[in-house]
């Protein structure tokens, strides 16, 4: 028997499903609305400055699921964003050590990175020019394999 407090009620069920339903009929009107918002758009913007011809509401539809195959793949999921450090400023680069401190290999917290910032404005750009220095003086000399 199911009480007050023991949570999955004919009356929860049916909120759920619901609910569910609901987000289908609205994601489905989303869907639509957004194809028509890019006839809009293509019809307003592509003939006039590219000379493409005008298109139809279904072809406008069409696009909007190729950019959704072509750039956002399938499902919804948010695994290929850029990784945000403290205070959101640092991306994609950063992180895989390209440029930036390794923040999320050694810990880095927002002290430290605000530090490295502080470290790049006041020395970075000199160390790096006497870096680019050295290296041109060597760069003349071929390496010797050992």
């Amino acid at each position: 028997m199911h009480g007050r407090g023991s949570g999955f009620g004919p009356e929860r069920v049916l909120r759920i499903v619901g609910i569910a339903i609901l987000g289908v009929i609205g994601a489905a009107l989303f869907g639509l609305a957004f194809g028509w918002f890019v006839q809009l758009l293509w019809n307003w913007l592509m003939p006039a400055i590219f000379g493409l011809g005008i298109i139809t509401y279904w072809q406008a539809f069409g696009l909007v699921i190729l950019g959704k195959l072509i750039f956002g793949g399938i499902g919804g999921g948010h695994g290929h964003r850029p990784h945000r450090g403290p205070k959101g400023d640092h991306g994609h680069w950063e992180k895989h050590g390209h440029w930036g401190p390794p923040e999320c290999d050694r810990g880095w917290d927002r002290n430290r990175w605000s530090l490295w910032k502080d470290y790049w404005k006041e020395e970075g750009q000199d160390a790096f020019d006497r870096f680019v220095e050295r290296r041109a003086g060597t760069e003349t000399t071929p390496k010797t394999e050992k």
